[in-house]
């Protein structure tokens, strides 16, 4: 079984991350579990969504504790509560134009993958709305879903700026493919 959390905060979209992930992989054949757990519900305040895929039906009923991935909306939130979730293999895909050596330096022994999603969403006409940019990043970290299937979602989704939304998802796919090719050499 995966387990992945998103990290967010509230008015980010961390929420409707997960949900569009979870149908992503359900469209795909897959078991999918996702809920979502915040505090008061208002903008700044964190908001994450938890997330299990597996091939059979899953039938464990808690809190993600050992994530295998984790989807960080905002770096400010890559702190004590989230990281306890995770593990030294964890993959953590983080919003954030700092480099991958920023991270290995601010924190040793954790995978992290940071992509500009405010950038690539600005540059496909999203303003501040990062949530497909950021879905494409962590496709392509995790190996799943697919390209297309992730695409599917989000257009069968997105109310509107289907245009903007599948440039965004592509965008975000291909800097984190250039970006593990890069740390492959």
């Amino acid at each position: 079984m995966r387990q992945v959390i998103v990290q967010g905060r509230g008015g980010q979209g961390a929420q409707t991350a997960g949900n569009l992930l979870a149908a992503a992989f359900f469209a795909q054949g897959l078991q999918v579990q996702c809920f979502a757990s915040y505090g008061g519900a208002r903008r700044g305040t964190p908001v994450s969504s938890y997330l299990r895929v597996d091939e059979k039906p899953i039938r464990v009923r808690c809190d993600i504790e050992r994530a295998d991935a984790i989807l960080c909306f905002d770096a400010s939130l890559l702190d004590g509560r989230l990281l306890a979730a995770a593990h030294e293999r964890t993959l953590i895909v983080v919003n954030s134009a700092h480099s991958a050596a920023h991270f290995a330096a601010l924190l040793p022994g954790r995978r992290v993958l940071p992509v500009d999603g405010l950038g690539i969403a600005r540059e496909h006409g999203l303003g501040r709305i990062v949530n497909s940019a950021l879905l494409g990043a962590l496709a392509q970290a995790l190996g799943a879903p697919e390209l297309e299937v992730l695409i599917q979602t989000v257009v069968a989704q997105a109310p509107r700026l289907h245009d903007e939304n599948i440039a965004a998802v592509r965008a975000g796919w291909h800097a984190m493919a250039a970006q593990l090719q890069e740390a492959r050499s």
